[in-house]
């Protein structure tokens, strides 16, 4: 059995700390065993290293969250990128090329799909194993995980068997599928032996490839690679599940739930405050997460949620926090805060200028042992200031150590890259006629190379 993890998602429901490239499911949130912050995926990983699945796993995900997954899950999970976000269709097909023609998995191996972020017990993982009996015995072509409803949720999607009580041990066939009912239809359903849509489904790989191959399209993974911007936007229920007639669900008996707006986040937290600030006593069920080094201080509210990041600050009733998304669409800042593969940055001020000049002063932080690949820009010069730590830099091929305090002048065209021996941070000041992301010509990113390449240039 495989399992594809899907890791997608625009971060709106969670503003200011989710933004387009660090989506809830990166968010450092949660406390673990050991009273320790972590974010969804990392909490979902170490549910799939308890029960052994971790290296039967793949994430797909967009090439913006690539750094996020590499540095919060250490480079453990395998990873399939999307060269852009074409919904979940796309994104199961590219997964399914993948473990064919690259990792030449066997047609009849079950692949099961899930989200990279559901909050469950370990056992739903246990579960989720099941999925590759049942689809041997039913002979079914997909296999769903429906979950008990506690309440008549009208957020969630409902799965309707055909037993009206389907036995934990066993499974039924799918009769049809409910989108977000009322209350009163949702309460209907619950009577009835509903269960909540989780995402989560399995499928013999054939079948899929099947698919693929009656669309026209490539079953092989570098082909559907070069054709992926073509293939339409939707999503796998639309495109795939509504016209599957052979379909069945297993129940799941235990915690779930869908941490996708403040208001359900919070409630799993454990604590209520991150970060500086302080919460007046009289202020009950008040969460503060404060990113900023400024503290916020919240005095006699409640059932209120306070975030606070360089992307901006939410003070929000917690019920009416969902709707946050609908406002934030008017938006179109540049992520403030990104977490990369060597570490992190912060955007500190970005200033235009009349003449079209532009300045971004960064803060930037490389973990001990990790680099910035050898690179160089078309459009913008850098000054490079240490505060702290310890680096190695390569600056058109000659290397120099650097420390707290000394000063380095980037032009363009000059290349340059940096290592940290010990945690390294610097303020960097970019200036130039547009500062983009974009403008980062990579000529090598292994610092082995980088050494080597200096190494030669000097002996010539």
């Amino acid at each position: 059995m495989k399992l594809v993890l899907l890791s997608g998602g625009s971060g709106k429901r969670l503003w200011p700390l989710s933004n387009d490239s660090r989506s809830k499911q990166f968010l450092k949130v949660l406390e673990n065993e050991n009273a320790n912050l972590e974010s969804m995926v990392q909490r979902v990983w170490g549910q799939l290293v308890k029960t052994g699945l971790e290296n039967s796993s793949v994430v797909s995900t967009s090439k913006s969250q690539v750094d996020m997954i590499l540095s919060q899950l250490n480079g453990e999970a395998g990873l399939i990128v999307e060269p852009s976000r074409r919904d979940t269709f796309p994104a199961i097909a590219l997964a399914a090329s993948y473990l064919y023609s690259v990792k030449s998995v066997s047609l009849e191996e079950t692949i099961a799909v899930l989200p990279v972020d559901p909050y469950v017990e370990d056992k739903f993982f246990k579960r989720v194993q099941d999925l590759e009996c049942v689809i041997q015995q039913s002979g079914a072509d997909l296999a769903l995980i429906g979950v008990n409803p506690t309440y008549p949720s009208s957020k969630y999607g409902y799965i309707v068997p055909e037993e009206e009580k389907v036995k934990s041990s066993d499974y039924s066939k799918v009769k049809l599928f409910i989108e977000k009912p009322g209350v009163e239809k949702a309460k209907e359903l619950i009577s009835q032996g509903s269960l909540w849509n989780c995402g989560v489904f399995a499928f013999k790989l054939d079948y899929l490839i099947n698919i693929l191959e009656a669309k026209g399209l490539p079953i092989y993974y570098e082909e559907l690679l070069k054709q992926y911007d073509k293939l339409p936007k939707i999503s796998f229920d639309y495109e795939v599940v509504e016209k599957t007639k052979n379909i069945v669900v297993i129940p799941y008996n235990g915690y779930w739930k869908d941490l996708g707006t403040w208001n359900t986040l919070t409630d799993e937290m454990g604590i209520n405050q991150i970060g500086k600030g302080v919460i007046s006593a009289d202020s009950t069920n008040t969460h503060l997460i404060n990113e900023l080094d400024i503290p916020v201080t919240v005095l006699g509210m409640s059932n209120v949620i306070v975030a606070a990041s360089p992307d901006g600050i939410l003070v929000a009733d917690k019920e009416a926090s969902p709707r946050i998304k609908e406002l934030v669409g008017e938006f179109d800042n540049r992520p403030m805060y990104e977490e990369r593969r060597w570490g992190w940055y912060r955007i500190l001020d970005q200033s235009k200028f009349e003449q079209g000049n532009e300045v971004l002063t960064k803060r930037i932080c490389i973990n001990a042992g990790k680099n910035l690949s050898y690179q160089f820009h078309n459009k913008r010069s850098e000054t490079w200031t240490f505060i702290k730590g310890e680096g190695l830099v390569a600056l058109n091929g000659k290397l120099r150590v650097v420390r707290p305090g000394d000063v380095l002048q980037i032009n363009s065209g000059d290349h340059h890259a940096l290592k940290a021996i010990t945690e390294l941070e610097l303020i960097e000041v970019q200036s130039g006629q547009e500062l983009i992301e974009e403008d980062i010509v990579r000529v090598i990113k292994d610092w082995n190379e980088v050494e080597e390449l200096c190494y030669q240039l000097n002996m010539n």
